[in-house]
């Protein structure tokens, strides 16, 4: 019969063998980060693909909003205005703050008077930007597809303007 001792030495080589196991398994897995980034694909409410990749070239606008956010209201009007006024300029996407797809986001959106496109995956991760946790914010991005500022609270047209004018329109600008 094994005493207390010798059992609890077999399980601590026991442990030791299975650490040793998992670190070396973990250390040959490809984490990807040396490998070149494919262009980022987000499905749009529509269903139709959207690129990151493909928008360079323009200034793009991530906006997001959610139903019972007021000053979202105030400022859905100024992003459909500005979509509408510079189509080839900037893109205008929108993101739900709590993840509504399908049905229900399109509910959403024609109640809000939404005519910009919506994503239903969020982006956010893509540019390594922190969620604030205030509504509405909208990232900006710009032409050469590089995230530049967290916009915070309702915009107005001007100063939408505004950003879209304080960004380079060389994309080789500012390299």
């Amino acid at each position: 019969m094994k005493t207390v001792f010798e059992r609890h030495r077999w399980a601590t080589r026991l442990f030791y063998s299975l650490t040793v196991m998992l670190v070396v398994a973990l250390t040959g897995c490809d984490t990807g980060k040396d490998l070149p980034k494919s262009p980022t694909v987000y499905k749009t409410l529509g269903g139709a693909p959207v690129s990151l990749e493909a928008l360079k070239g323009k200034v793009v606008l991530i906006n997001y909003w959610a139903i019972w956010c007021s000053p979202c209201r105030q400022e859905i009007p100024e992003l459909n205005a500005l979509q509408q006024e510079y189509p080839e300029q900037v893109k205008v996407l929108g993101v739900n703050f709590d993840g509504v797809t399908g049905q229900q986001l399109q509910d959403q959106v024609t109640r809000m008077g939404i005519a910009f496109t919506q994503l239903e995956e969020d982006p956010r991760d893509a540019y390594g930007v922190a969620a604030s946790g205030v509504l509405p914010e909208t990232l900006v991005i710009d032409r050469r597809g590089e995230f530049q500022q967290v916009l915070l609270g309702p915009q107005t047209l001007h100063n939408l303007r505004h950003v879209v004018a304080s960004l380079p329109e060389d994309m080789t600008e500012h390299e």
